[in-house]
């Protein structure tokens, strides 16, 4: 598996057999690989910009109003995808209307928090063996990037990433803080910077 952080809360993931997801497309670039599977953790308008990814042929589109339906959070297959739902809220953003999802596929566990603090249910995360974990730290609408390396210990990834460390005002705006990136420390940090891409292993 290979992972784009392409910008803010928006990363793209390419499977072994070429599966490609988007999560929360709005900023960056590389749109241009067609989607198999879009998934949008809320309906803010830097987390939905759906339309942006070129999209494959029957590819699938999870917004939170799917993946959280009727208190209950569901879980999809999709190729060679295993997506599940998982809770994320905080004072800006009610539980009833937003998730985070975990994501599986090719032996590999990704953890994408969406817009979240820390919250009791990461606990449970820390039994699922989680390889990558992305945890949003801007500390205006989420928690700050000090908050988000505690959610990091909890959760307990092997590798821990902070993501929308910055509020999105446009392509005009910064994208990522390099002094705020300095203070998350947690075991097992990964720090991406826009345009970066890793291999998963």
């Amino acid at each position: 598996m290979k992972i784009l952080y392409q910008g803010h809360g928006s990363l793209r993931l390419i499977t072994d057999s070429n599966t490609v997801v988007y999560l929360d497309p709005c900023a960056g670039k590389g749109y241009d690989v067609p989607a198999d599977l879009i998934l949008v953790t809320h309906q803010h308008g830097d987390h939905n910009q759906i339309a942006m990814p070129a999209r494959g042929l029957n590819c699938v589109v999870i917004q939170n109003s799917d993946a959280l339906a009727g208190g209950t959070y569901r879980s999809f297959r999709i190729k060679d995808l295993v997506i599940e739902a998982v809770p994320a809220y905080n004072r800006n953003h009610d539980r009833e209307e937003c998730v985070g999802y975990l994501v599986s596929a090719d032996g590999i566990l990704c953890y994408f928090s969406g817009d979240t603090s820390k919250i009791k249910e990461m606990k449970d995360l820390a039994a699922r063996k989680i390889d990558y974990a992305f945890f949003a730290a801007d500390g205006i609408y989420n928690m700050d990037v000090n908050e988000a390396a505690e959610c990091a210990v909890i959760v307990g990834s092997r590798h821990s990433t902070p993501i929308h460390i910055m509020p999105f005002h446009g392509d005009t705006g910064d994208l990522f803080s390099e002094e705020k990136a300095a203070r998350f420390s947690p075991p097992g940090r990964l720090i991406m910077r826009p345009g970066d891409e890793i291999k998963a292993e």
